[in-house]
């Protein structure tokens, strides 16, 4: 792999990675979950830390 391409690859996970740790903290801000998907299921990852399976949003 080029070198050049390579760096350009570095540089812009850096920023996806940023980006989505910026994010996560301002929901865990404003009090909503976090959720992320893992072999075709879904977490969610409330406020206070705990992570369940079931979707905090449903009532």
């Amino acid at each position: 792999m080029d070198k050049k391409i390579y760096e350009s690859m570095v540089k812009i996970v850096r920023i996806g990675n940023r980006a989505v740790h910026k994010a996560r903290e301002e929901n865990r801000r404003l009090g909503l979950p976090n959720i992320c998907a893992r072999n075709g299921k879904l977490y969610f990852e409330l406020p206070d830390g705990t992570i369940t399976m079931k979707d905090p949003m449903e009532q």
